[in-house]
């Protein structure tokens, strides 16, 4: 499935990508807190989908105090309003958005054997989507795709 997409973006990465989540949730009238900042930065460092437990681990971990799951799960619900990160549903874990304020329905291919979720980004697919639920008049608001199986590696 080739990915497609209506508008332009940056992948961000590094400080580059904390910088635009910065910017995309304060242009959204939301505040970007010290503990804001940690969250985002510990969930940008993984590679594949963490869990709030996993966060709040490595944070308490690396501040010297317990920093509790429900903060951490308040703060990326935050996230995932403002599409700084993308939640995986099947395995509640989230990733972060590497174009921060794009907003994009979620389509995860989801590895079974290595816990490995591509985020793919399919306007066709989207709309489609969009289309079908609107025609059975339901309003569709965040859809989520997740395809399970193998990835190349584990295949």
């Amino acid at each position: 499935m080739a990915e497609t997409h209506a508008h332009a973006h940056k992948e961000h990465s590094g400080e580059t990508l904390i910088e635009a989540a910065r910017n995309a949730l304060t242009n959204s009238g939301e505040q970007w807190t010290g503990m804001r900042e940690s969250v985002f930065a510990e969930l940008a460092r993984h590679e594949r989908p963490a869990s709030a437990y996993d966060i709040a681990d490595n944070l308490s971990k690396t501040r010297g105090k317990r920093v509790a799951p429900n903060s951490v799960y308040r703060i990326l619900d935050l996230f995932v309003t403002n599409n700084l990160a993308l939640r995986v549903e099947s395995s509640n874990a989230y990733l972060a958005n590497t174009h921060p304020g794009c907003e994009h329905d979620c389509i995860f291919l989801v590895c079974d054997e290595c816990g490995e979720a591509t985020h793919l980004d399919d306007e066709e697919v989207s709309r489609t989507v969009r289309g079908l639920a609107s025609a059975r008049g339901f309003k569709p608001e965040r859809p989520v795709l997740e395809i399970r199986g193998l990835c190349r590696a584990c295949a």
